[in-house]
């Protein structure tokens, strides 16, 4: 463009000079109507629960049943993950954050997003636009002469060549564009928050899926011993029934109880499949290409330190709640554009260019023309509905701010939660481990009996039968421990602001609104890179 005016004669360059000069004095004097967001305080709690927590929960002796810790204000490494010490579960969420579908949706809504703003920014400068036109048309002998008259007096086919430069500018004096501006960069942290979000939510499903698969897979294999062992049974009391040393109604009980601890393993297997697929397509495959890997529970290391963030640090770690406050940013930009459709806009124009009838004569003296001009419009009656949509705009903010609070009380309900089953499904699996070492005291004892004679064989059975219901019970309670973890380190956030690129976004995001100096800086820092 620059080289385009220089190109041009002075007196044609003059009045553009000016009148750019003017439209940048106009854009910078302008202020922006509307409310200046205000970040929410954070709510003033001492604590997350409502009653004390312990220091520490409960234990076992057993795989998952390690005492945990918590550790007020602790902080969350960004691939909490690692923290239980598998090698498979961390190559799995690796190809889940690389592959998985929703979270590639959501990057792609985070770039749309920020497109959006930056096209946004456009708005803060002129609008150049070039033309060429070249026409070729014969004049009616009846009317004026043509334009090489009286040099060529019968000339009246003719040519015009003619490159133009058109501008317009809208000066921001009522800030109409800065809000909408400030309204698309809130939208834009509003889609990196919900990326965030996916991406913990993500890492967290596979952790409790890998749990999950581990303890049905330890709940079929004692599921199946349990059949073996009532089927022995319903045996043994076949042939004493035949012996007549035992009753049909004994026979028909046990064969009941064989027929329904049956009815339970199809149900398992099936959990156990859709588990499988389930972490298939959480790592972007289909089912049948689920992963390899089987999970144990044995092989995952609970861990010991639990973080516990201070309630006022808790609303700036979960991407919902910053999400939702990006909500309420963009809402309130929202009020500012629809004040500003009610003022009066200005808008600045001008034409430069040259017209000649033979190409080599562009740019030549005497050919070229400009005009400058300026426009204001204000808005007298529109039938009401600029006034309805600023109180439209002002019931949404409402809207806005009352959804974040619900999302903040959500949040603080989460952790709640969370920390009270960490203490109750520890002491739950304390009880669980103390019933299963009972059951396999009782078994040692029956076995011992069996083997001196003193107890028959129905009774060793029996003591069987429940050391492997005590030890379903226990499997279960030891994947409620790991579960609840991975939760936890959900509920507070999932250390996304301890990422390297996350924290550098996060901080841009806390500056103060940029001036259309610096807008300029920036698309032009971009642009060379």
């Amino acid at each position: 463009m620059i080289g385009r005016l220089r190109s041009l004669p002075f007196a044609t360059r003059l009045p553009l000079r000016r009148l750019l000069a003017a439209a940048a004095v106009l854009g910078l004097a302008g202020c922006a109507v509307g409310p200046d967001f205000q970040r929410p305080a954070a709510p003033a709690v001492g604590r997350l629960t409502a009653a004390p927590l312990p220091a520490t929960t409960a234990s076992a002796d057993v795989a998952g049943g390690e005492q945990q810790r918590f550790v007020p204000g602790g902080d969350i490494p960004a691939q909490w993950w690692t923290l239980f010490h598998s090698a498979e579960l961390n190559a799995l969420i690796e190809q889940s954050l690389a592959h998985n579908a929703d979270l590639k949706a959501a990057q792609a809504a985070l770039t749309v997003a920020h497109e959006n703003a930056r096209a946004q920014r456009g708005a803060y400068y002129p609008a150049v636009d070039g033309s060429f036109s070249a026409t070729r048309q014969k004049q009616s002998q009846q009317v004026a002469p043509g334009p090489n008259y009286p040099v060529v007096p019968q000339e009246y086919l003719y040519s015009f060549f003619t490159p133009q430069l058109s501008i317009s500018y809208a000066p921001d004096l009522f800030g109409l564009n800065r809000r909408a501006v400030e309204s698309v960069e809130a939208q834009e942290q509003s889609a990196r928050f919900q990326m965030i979000a996916a991406r913990i939510t993500l890492s967290t499903n596979v952790v409790a899926t890998a749990v999950q698969q581990a303890s049905l897979r330890a709940q079929i294999d004692a599921t199946r011993e349990l059949i073996a062992i009532d089927s022995k049974m319903v045996d043994i009391l076949r042939y004493q029934l035949a012996k007549g040393y035992a009753g049909r109604l004994d026979l028909a009980a046990q064969e009941s109880q064989l027929a329904q601890l049956q009815a339970t393993l199809p149900p398992l297997l099936t959990r156990l499949d859709q588990q499988n697929d389930l972490l298939a397509v959480l790592a972007g495959r289909l089912p049948s290409e689920a992963p390899a890997q089987a999970f144990d529970l044995a092989s995952l290391q609970l861990p010991q330190q639990l973080p516990l963030s201070l309630p006022s640090t808790l609303v700036a770690q979960r991407p919902d709640v910053r999400q939702a406050e990006a909500n309420m940013h963009a809402a309130s930009a929202n009020i500012g554009v629809a004040i500003a459709n009610r003022l009066p806009n200005i808008s600045l124009t001008a034409n430069v260019g040259s017209t000649a009838v033979a190409i080599d004569q562009v740019f030549k003296s005497g050919t070229g023309f400009w005009g400058i001009g300026a426009d204001i419009a204000a808005p007298i009656f529109h039938g009401g509905s600029l006034l309805h949509q600023e109180r439209a705009a002002k019931a949404a903010y409402v809207q806005a701010s009352e959804q974040y609070r619900s999302t903040v009380l959500t949040a603080f309900q989460n952790v709640a939660d969370t920390l009270a089953a960490l203490q109750h499904d520890a002491e739950g699996l304390q009880a669980a481990s103390s019933a299963a070492q009972a059951a396999k005291l009782t078994l040692d004892l029956s076995q011992r009996q069996y083997k001196d004679g003193y107890a028959g064989y129905l009774s060793l059975l029996g003591a069987e039968q429940g050391y492997q219901q005590a030890r379903i019970a226990l499997v279960q309670a030891q994947a409620s421990r790991y579960a609840d973890t991975a939760a936890l380190f959900q509920a507070l956030g999932g250390g996304w602001w301890n990422a390297a690129d996350a924290t550098q976004a996060d901080a841009a995001s806390k500056q103060p609104h940029p001036s259309d100096s610096d807008h300029a800086k920036a698309d032009r820092d971009s642009d060379e890179k």
